[in-house]
């Protein structure tokens, strides 16, 4: 990186970070105020810090990635979230405002006993914590591959930077920086989306790149057809998608906590809306940056691998030569043919001769499935050589193309977009768990005299949790890398979760007469049946957070009725 990238990616993090510390310098030592800011945040700011709390470095790592694989069929995981918002605001944000609870899950115990309110908020923390772990691992990705530094020395350097502003300034820390932190996540994207078709070749626009995304299959918004091992079509997404986001904005403490801290109900419910509102369609111009990305890679040679670090140690080894020349050969061939049949395509499109046009895609249909066979045999070529290395490569792909194509000074902005995405996202995570853990499970069960459970003491033992959680973080997120990808690893560990956590909280809403015991032993039983599905079944992971739901208001309802009167 240049110079002026590092001044460009430096000065934005420590404007963002030093500012938001300096604001929040004198949060204090009462619990409302370090837990909840005050409850003074703005219906903008509660949108925005949800949209920040989500919007995590594994979006912009992962998700163009994604795309570039798989096209945009991944946006229908979220055509259900805006209905969830809609019911949560309906639903769940009076009755939280109305009892002044700090987390969600204190509401458990108000309506059932405080076993049930212990098994949901031990879920959430077993599977934030982890979540966590992702968040860090993804710009740690950035960082070692930029300055070639140790990816546990990077992990840990990131997590240290985050424990500290967080534990400094608690959730007005965190609210304050994320409005800064959107900021720039959004003037970062729509720079590289409007460099990706200024690059493309002279006399290819905008237009012309949806159209060859379109015939290579890569525009695939809406997929009808139902299938349980489908992972994204419109039923998934308009189910376990609705299911998962009521779940993760209704129960996880970690966007709770966002709009608890509003001034009113109607500034927390516009928050929420405003998540409704934008979400999607954010989401959808960064799958679309991924897909302009397989455009521009037909047009440019594409490596064979955008894992670099994995490519460069097959390269350097003297047993995987021979190969390793074959397949470069014969993929740089591919790679003309490509450029070749996808500029005929162009130009058969602008000249509007369809046969020729149906020629030149074919052509292109079969560059791609060639070029395809040969990074199956360069993965293989990679598990024979180095099998302990990954050779997946998709979390790469955006990476690639902002250190080699774009200008100095840019490069710093889109990192600072990736690292301020992180640094939002594990920072309410982190927050939510400090929260989580004085409030539910400290303070209930501490034999510490009432009269020495002051505010000072309370917000005392959240920070220390806050750095036990981080610490914690740190620790998956090493073991990251050996995940799939990113994107999924993360709403894949959401949803072996969600479901049992909305269960409970959708008996708690729904059916009144149902009690603490039938409730608490039907979210086990689910619990364990759900991680038996996925260890045992192929069903795609999304309808866990329905099938979860469902599962848990059935057996409370069974298990109540079964019940003796008066147990």
């Amino acid at each position: 990186m240049s110079f002026l990238d590092w001044l460009v990616l430096g000065g934005t993090l420590l404007f963002i970070v030093g500012y938001g510390t300096w604001r929040t310098r004198r949060a204090g030592n009462s619990l409302d105020g370090y837990l909840l800011g005050g409850r003074q945040a703005r219906w903008w700011g509660v949108g925005l810090s949800i949209m920040a709390t989500q919007a995590s470095a594994v979006t912009f790592l992962s998700l163009p990635g994604q795309a570039y694989a798989d096209g945009m069929r991944f946006i229908q995981f979220y055509f259900g979230l805006p209905l969830a918002m809609v019911l949560i605001a309906v639903v769940a944000v009076p009755i939280y405002s109305r009892l002044g609870v700090y987390t969600a899950y204190e509401f458990l115990q108000n309506r059932f006993d405080r076993r049930t309110r212990t098994l949901a908020a031990s879920l959430f923390l077993v599977q934030r914590g982890f979540s966590n772990g992702l968040s860090l691992y993804a710009p740690a990705l950035v960082l070692s591959a930029i300055l070639g530094w140790n990816t546990t020395l990077t992990v840990c350097l990131l997590g240290a930077v985050m424990i500290t502003y967080t534990v400094s300034g608690g959730t007005r820390a965190v609210t304050v920086t994320q409005q800064g932190q959107m900021a720039v996540i959004f003037t970062g994207m729509v720079v590289a989306g409007y460099l990706l078709v200024h690059y493309l070749p002279a006399g290819v626009g905008f237009t012309d790149a949806l159209h060859v995304a379109g015939r290579m299959g890569k525009l695939n918004l809406v997929d009808f057809n139902f299938d349980w091992e489908n992972r994204y079509n419109f039923w998934t997404g308009m189910t376990g998608g609705l299911f998962l986001a009521l779940s993760y904005f209704g129960t996880d403490q970690s966007q709770v906590q966002r709009y608890l801290s509003g001034q009113s109900v109607t500034q927390s419910r516009l928050g929420l809306l405003l998540n409704g509102l934008v979400k999607v369609p954010m989401q959808f111009g960064i799958l679309l940056i991924g897909v302009l990305l397989f455009v521009f890679y037909l047009f440019q040679p594409a490596p064979m691998s955008f894992n670099r670090p994995v490519y460069e140690q097959v390269r350097l080894s003297s047993a995987a030569a021979p190969e390793m020349a074959r397949l470069e050969k014969e993929y740089a061939q591919v790679q003309q043919a490509q450029q070749e049949a996808a500029t005929a395509l162009v130009a058969a499109r602008h000249a509007q001769d369809a046969p020729t046009q149906a020629q030149a895609e074919q052509r292109l249909q079969t560059t791609q499935a060639a070029a395809a066979g040969l990074r199956t045999d360069w993965k293989a070529l990679v598990q024979r050589t180095a099998p302990t290395a990954d050779a997946k490569d998709t979390d790469y792909v955006f990476l690639s193309f902002v250190l080699r194509y774009l200008p100095q000074g840019v490069v710093g902005l889109l990192l600072a977009v990736v690292l301020s995405a992180a640094l939002g996202s594990a920072s309410s995570g982190l927050n939510s768990l400090g929260s989580t853990t004085v409030i539910d499970l400290y303070r209930p069960f501490t034999r510490r005299p009432l009269a020495l459970c002051t505010d000072k003491h309370l917000v005392r033992v959240s920070r220390g949790a806050t750095v036990g959680w981080g610490l914690l973080g740190i620790g998956f997120a090493l073991f990251a890398a050996r995940m799939e990808n990113l994107i999924q690893a993360v709403n894949i560990l959401g949803s072996l979760f969600y479901g049992t956590i909305l269960g409970i909280f959708a008996v708690a809403f729904f059916q009144k007469h149902v009690h603490g015991r039938a409730v608490f032993w039907a979210a086990v039983m689910t619990q364990v049946a759900t991680l038996l599905a996925f260890w045992l079944t192929d069903i795609a992971y999304l309808w866990y957070n329905v099938l979860g739901c469902f599962l848990v208001m059935g057996l409370a309802e069974v298990l109540e009725r079964a019940s003796p009167p008066g147990s």
